[in-house]
């Protein structure tokens, strides 16, 4: 089948790979420049020298045999290490987050910059239509996979699958404000640090810096705890980062020092919802041919939109038509 996927995360390339395997033809569209999304990687000009932020994912685990597999895989081609300060499993890319991400989306046909608006079922199949850089989309395809934040999949997918959208629409994910810092000065605080708690304006930082393959100045990433983002979801970037770096030298006991450069970013779905109970990993219409997939069917961890991806390949199997 000619299969075209709408989001080329984790979960999307992932089900791309199995599929393209399986001997199917595969595009992915994905609404961001470049590969990553919420693995993703920033990188900025500051006056302490070019600096780059992993200001999504922080890390990742592997406890599933297949991802297990991907993972050591990665980490021979030199793709992900391990990260000992955020735990005894825990990876990183290299030099960003999102180099697993960009290795994966290598090997596929995508088109970034590229949102999909509307799915159009069809005498011949599907059409996935949108705006892609300001030039019109316009994607014929047998399948078309929807793998994006379950907030995204509803309105594409409801029109023509109610029920394979219900789950999507009942399924919420939690904001994140993320500060990137870069300082000329050390900073006296662990290379991560786990906040949270009730009332807790800080759920975790990390010197970015520190993490393997990275070069450039001293740079944390501190994200704001859920419940703190949802309550300050509208304020300005400028008030936030401002807030949370004060927050977090309260948290650690020390004052920060003046950032070179510093920016805000607000995740808002950044992360997935734990499902309320075990279901499905993947949902797929044969006879629509029409699926879905995402870390948040199976729980919030980067491992799980890719186990998601896999599943949802695996659905589908050797039906080409």
């Amino acid at each position: 089948m000619q299969i075209v996927i709408v989001g080329a995360g984790l979960a999307g390339l992932a089900a791309a790979d199995a599929l393209a395997g399986a001997g199917h033809r595969v595009r992915l569209i994905d609404k961001a420049r470049g590969p990553g999304g919420r693995m993703s990687t920033r990188r900025a000009e500051t006056p302490l020298g070019p600096v780059q932020f992993d200001h999504g994912a922080q890390y990742f685990t592997a406890r599933t045999p297949d991802f297990a597999a991907q993972v050591r895989a990665w980490a021979a081609a030199g793709i992900v290490a391990p990260w000992p300060a955020a735990g005894p499993d825990a990876f990183v890319g290299v030099p960003g987050m999102n180099a697993p991400v960009r290795a994966l989306a290598a090997g596929h046909d995508v088109i970034w910059s590229a949102r999909a608006e509307a799915l159009a079922r069809t005498a011949a199949g599907w059409r996935v239509t949108g705006d892609a850089g300001g030039a019109a989309l316009d994607l014929a395809a047998d399948a078309v996979l929807v793998a994006v934040p379950a907030e995204q999949q509803a309105a594409l997918v409801a029109p023509h699958d109610p029920a394979l959208a219900a789950p999507a629409m009942a399924s919420r994910s939690a904001p994140c404000w993320t500060v990137m810092a870069a300082f000329a000065a050390p900073v006296a605080a662990p290379d991560s640090w786990r906040g949270g708690g009730a009332g807790a304006v800080i759920g975790w930082a990390a010197r970015n810096s520190a993490k393997p393959g990275r070069t450039g100045p001293e740079a944390f990433v501190i994200q704001a705890s859920p419940e703190w983002s949802v309550a300050h979801l509208e304020e300005p970037a400028e008030t936030v980062a401002a807030t949370l770096i004060d927050a977090f030298g309260t948290a650690i006991g020390t004052a920060l020092p003046a950032p070179a450069y510093v920016t805000a970013h607000r995740w808002r779905y950044a992360m997935a919802a734990r499902p309320p109970e075990p279901g499905p990993a993947a949902l797929w219409n044969p006879a629509l041919r029409i699926g879905v997939c995402g870390d948040w069917l199976v729980g919030p961890r980067v491992e799980s939109a890719y186990v998601s991806g896999r599943a949802l390949a695996a659905l589908i199997g050797g039906d080409h038509g």
